[in-house]
């Protein structure tokens, strides 16, 4: 005998949690992070603006902007002092998963909340796996910067152009919140348990890593240098999809139109004028892709989603590859925090059932 009934395969339509935080809108195409549309907010609200508003509506209390840049800025330098004893402990480690020791070495620090302590101090520590990796030194941080120029700075041992910072900033705006995904949903689990937000933030960091969450900007790269030249566009796409790939930067899970945010990182990309990419080879890579994925699946919607400029936009800040992960969790963290803050003040532990698909045993006399 067996006991079960159809759930929704990977929990789609189960509301897990009521939020304030951010909403999408797959249909339409449409993302809205604490009460305005991406588009708007990009370029205009810089990264510490909006966490402080994601704090707010998190935690129920006022959170200023300037309050939350200084907060970051001596989470920045407090970070730095454990940059000696993350790279002694992970020497042997890539980066991806060195900075999950990392993200797990914070801690509380006094006069600082634990959100503001991981939304500093990621990218001090992303910033130092990196340069461990080219053989560089470590960069200390300038707490009077913002938190993109500072990052960028503390990446490349120079001070960016404001157009870079600038470019930086749209792109973690961007990447800070987008619903109930997997890392975040993570979040809120462990925050249920009433687990601190070092916890919470360190499990939703693993699941970002997995190559179905965060980890595809990279191979967007990898499938550009594969193509290489305009001739070979269409041949190469066609061919992959022959061989049954998946086109990198193409596709979502929840919208069924092209994702809002690639639009805004693609200005961004524009904005810095000069990349190492070439763009005319990446448009008509996209053009090509959509159209080639239009006619071997006109039943699924697969258009251009934020990996695809999200890959071009750190590539020509100077980012490597294997940073994009720990980049994209530096941005992320804003929600990942305002999210477990939100569970803890509106929800309960988080106890879903599940459906028992074994065998029943035997009844008491069978």
């Amino acid at each position: 005998m067996t006991l079960h009934t159809r759930t929704p395969a990977g929990l789609d339509g189960v509301v897990a949690a009521a939020t304030a935080l951010s909403h999408i809108d797959g249909e339409r195409g449409e993302l809205i992070i604490a009460g305005e549309r991406v588009d708007d907010l990009a370029g205009r609200v810089r990264f510490e603006a909006l966490t402080a508003r994601l704090w707010s509506l998190a935690s129920g209390t006022a959170v200023e902007e300037t309050e939350t840049r200084i907060a970051l800025g001596e989470a920045r330098v407090k970070a730095f002092r454990l940059v000696p004893a993350v790279l002694d402990a992970t020497q042997d480690l890539p980066v991806t998963a060195a900075f999950r020791v990392a993200v797990a070495a914070l801690r509380p620090v006094e006069g600082l909340t634990g959100a503001a302590v991981l939304a500093g101090g990621m990218p001090v520590l992303a910033a130092a796996l990196m340069r461990r990796a080219r053989g560089e030194a470590p960069v200390a941080p300038d707490p009077a910067r913002g938190q993109a120029d500072d990052t960028l700075r503390m990446l490349r041992a120079e001070t960016p152009s404001a157009a870079e910072a600038a470019a930086l900033d749209a792109y973690l705006v961007t990447a800070s919140d987008h619903g109930m995904n997997a890392s975040t949903f993570t979040a809120r689990v462990v925050a249920s348990t009433q687990a601190d937000p070092f916890m919470a933030v360190t499990a939703a960091y693993c699941a970002l890593t997995g190559p179905l969450h965060g980890g595809a900007p990279g191979p967007v790269l990898d499938m550009l240098d594969a193509i290489g030249t305009r001739d070979r566009i269409r041949s190469w796409i066609a061919e992959a999809l022959v061989r049954g790939d998946r086109l990198m930067g193409f596709g979502h899970r929840v919208y069924r139109v092209r994702d809002p945010r690639a639009d805004v990182l693609r200005k961004a990309v524009a904005s810095l004028g000069r990349t190492a990419i070439d763009l005319g080879l990446a448009a008509e890579v996209e053009s090509e892709a959509r159209a080639a994925l239009a006619r071997a699946k006109p039943d699924r919607p697969l258009d251009t989603n934020v990996e695809f400029y999200t890959a071009i936009l750190l590539d020509a800040l100077a980012i490597p590859r294997e940073a994009f992960t720990p980049i994209f969790a530096a941005a992320r963290v804003a929600g990942w925090t305002a999210h477990a803050m939100e569970q803890q003040r509106t929800g309960r532990l988080l106890r879903p059932d599940s459906v028992y698909v074994g065998v029943m045993p035997a009844s008491p006399g069978e």
